[in-house]
């Protein structure tokens, strides 16, 4: 094909966008042990790789995390920019 395919950016599942967007994310913070903040994601449902999409989270939040019962946890709080990171995924944030 040719570099002026204007169909090249459309994905092959067109679907897994509407997926991510029906899902409803929650994310709040905790204070753990010795009063350190914690922001927990959760609310994923289906097929998510919460695994991969955590690793990413943590790149560029800069910080270390796990997952946990299907829930994403941070190190620090991270609500505000873990939103924007999630909603410019196609998620939804509440």
């Amino acid at each position: 094909m040719s570099d002026d395919d204007p169909f090249a950016d459309i994905p092959d599942d067109p679907t897994a966008d509407l997926d991510r967007a029906e899902q409803r994310l929650t994310i709040r913070m905790e204070r753990r042990t010795y009063n350190k903040p914690v922001t927990i994601v959760e609310g994923f449902e289906g097929d998510v790789d919460v695994k991969s999409l955590a690793s990413d989270l943590k790149k560029s939040v800069g910080t270390g995390g796990t997952v946990e019962d299907g829930a994403i946890e941070l190190q620090g709080d991270h609500q505000d920019r873990a939103a924007e990171l999630l909603r410019d995924k196609g998620y939804t944030v509440e």
